[in-house]
């Protein structure tokens, strides 16, 4: 399938519906109030005038009733057709990059402290995370987030590959998901799920229910056996007694859970139309039929168990109907729901969790099938897992760049070459080609498909000082906060993981002395540690660290010209130390006398 053109296609069919939809709607709207009029005449004719039977008036009332129906589907099916057009029109949106402020942008995940988050855009507007996420519910974009994150080890990025292989060309399951239910991110509250699932147990003797059900039986039986004359009305009165005793005991219990159900039963309503249509799917890949197998409890699907909990509340909420409300002490209504309701608690609240998470992996999956198919040309990488670092790039391109404007370059580090030192003129392409890396690595280590043409890369925990700022509020100046940046970055060296650093313009803000000794002296730790990684300058004092590590550095370069008083950038990386600065040329172009 081409993603233009099935999205395309998919869009218009929805169009289709929508103002067939709409033609229907106006239609039926107009026989309601056609119908509500000749109610409203043949009632005037039957009250006032005693012209017309009475039946002619209740059909009419049915057809206006089966009309106002009827109605509600089509606006239902209408606002699903509006629902399903904007999902492929975000679509199309990302396959034309104009994507950047329609989706999602992740910023309830962005932390200031994270190692990379920040300096490699991975949430905020037209990030990494605002193009991935199709995600409808707060599971899937928690779990997504934690993948970008979090670098997953090797098997777990093995099987989140076939499993995305295997969906991304499931776009029936994908659109269905995109359209079930209002607003399921608004409805949908995982924590308090849990919380409510996880609470303290309401404790209910064993033989209470049993009992309180005798009793209910008791109680109608003995009704009936007095009115026919069978029983005494002491009999009565003594069920009766023993009923409001027991109604006394149970009442602080009783109303623990019952009060407390309504809230997560909503929840729960909205969970269970993911996880329904989530079961009618069969799964080839080893993760996917793990994810399935999770919504099934002793071969019971969580949605019939979710069903059993939407009657207990259904019995409790009838309780305000007359009969029922008279019924009610003798019945004990409320005391056996209660038990009912924490009995489905203790049953099945250890599983909730369960269901959320299988929710959010499927979302999150979802979401990298996604971008597999809308990229083609992105490829999976190559996870070298035998020992030593590796980043092996092929035709490497900035993921959140439109294709069409983004030069590829091939970047090699490993053992051997642990580190490449980028000059080049201001606005070359530098910052670019360090975030090119460390978003190539976020996505390989999140199980997502790369924007290269081959990648093969060992595991790696990136680590990027790259727009980093001062702070009035933390009485923090820029070069303070870079440097607490690097520490971070040399203390990853510790934690068992290879590092890749990423440091844009190393020490900028300090004298050149300064900076010369304390660059070599941080790149040459952590090239020492293991770790592989780029730094940027235009200084090309800093290029001469090249000699200090000798076969373990290179230096790298971009360039640029002055074509009629303009800046012209290929973007293309050399390999040497570039060769001039364009800084004294940009001031002059922009009038500036130096």
């Amino acid at each position: 399938m081409e993603p233009l053109n099935e999205y395309t296609s998919r869009r218009g069919r929805w169009r289709a519906e929508q103002e067939f939809l709409q033609q229907r709607f106006i239609r039926i709207g107009n026989w309601r109030l056609v119908v509500g009029i000749a109610a409203a005449v043949l009632a005037w004719f039957i009250f006032a005038q005693h012209a017309i039977p009475l039946w002619t008036l209740l059909v009419t009332v049915v057809i206006f009733i089966g009309l106002a129906v009827w109605h509600q589907r089509v606006i239902r099916r209408r606002t699903m057709a509006t629902r399903a057009i904007q999902y492929y029109e975000r679509g199309l949106a990302r396959l034309a990059d104009r994507w950047q402020g329609t989706g999602s942008s992740g910023d309830g995940f962005r932390s200031e402290a994270h190692v990379y988050a920040d300096d490699l855009d991975v949430f905020g507007k037209g990030s990494l995370f605002e193009l991935i996420s199709t995600a409808r519910t707060t599971m899937g974009e928690q779990t997504l987030s934690s993948w970008l994150l979090h670098a997953a080890g090797c098997e777990d990025v093995r099987a989140r590959h076939a499993s995305v292989r295997e969906l991304s060309g499931r776009l029936d399951l994908r659109e269905d998901l995109a359209l079930l239910g209002e607003d399921i991110r608004a409805e949908l509250q995982p924590d308090m799920l849990v919380r409510w699932a996880s609470g303290p147990p309401v404790n209910f003797h064993p033989v209470l229910r049993p009992l309180l059900l005798a009793l209910a039986i008791a109680g109608i039986g003995s009704i009936v056996a007095f009115f026919a004359q069978v029983l005494p009305i002491s009999v009565v009165i003594g069920i009766l007694v023993c009923d409001f005793f027991l109604k006394f005991l149970l009442r602080q219990r009783a109303a623990q859970v019952t009060e407390g159900v309504h809230a997560p039963a909503e929840e729960l309503n909205v969970l269970s139309l993911l996880l329904r249509r989530l079961e009618k799917e069969t799964f080839e890949s080893q993760r996917l039929s793990q994810l399935r197998s999770a919504l099934e409890i002793r071969g019971l699907p969580a949605s019939k168990r979710i069903a059993k909990l939407e009657r207990w509340i259904e019995w409790l909420d009838s309780g305000d109907h007359v009969l029922i409300r008279i019924l009610r002490p003798i019945l004990l209504w409320e005391e056996q729901i209660a038990m009912g309701l924490e009995a489905w608690r203790r049953a099945n609240g250890p599983h909730i969790g369960r269901w959320l998470s299988a929710v959010g992996e499927f979302e999150a999956l979802s979401s990298l099938a996604a971008l597999l198919f809308e990229r083609p040309q992105w490829v999976f990488p190559e996870l070298h897992s035998g020992g030593g670092s590796q980043f092996e790039a092929e035709a490497l391109q900035h993921p959140l760049m439109p294709a069409g404007k983004c030069v590829p370059n091939d970047v090699r580090l490993d053992a051997k070459r642990q580190l490449l030192i980028v000059s080049g003129s201001n606005m070359s392409g530098k910052s670019t080609l360090l975030r090119s890396v460390g978003l190539a690595t976020v996505l390989a280590w999140a199980g997502a498909p790369v924007a290269a043409a081959r990648l093969r890369i060992s595991p790696l925990q990136p680590g990027a000082s790259i727009r980093v700022t001062d702070s009035l509020q933390d009485n923090r100046s820029r070069f303070f906060a870079e440097i607490t940046r690097i520490r971070e970055i040399v203390d990853l060296t510790r934690n068992g993981r290879p590092v890749l650093f990423l440091l844009d313009e190393l020490l900028s803000g300090t004298n050149s002395h300064d900076r010369r000794i304390g660059a070599a002296g941080i790149v040459r730790g952590l090239v020492h540690s293991g770790a592989i990684g780029l730094i940027t300058t235009h200084d090309l004092a800093l290029a001469d660290i090249e000699q200090d590590l000798g076969p373990a550095a290179a230096n790298v370069h971009f360039e640029d010209q002055m074509v009629d008083g303009q800046m012209v950038f290929d973007y293309r990386l050399r390999p040497g130390v570039v060769a001039h600065s364009n800084a004294l040329e940009l001031m002059r172009a922009v009038g500036l006398e130096v």
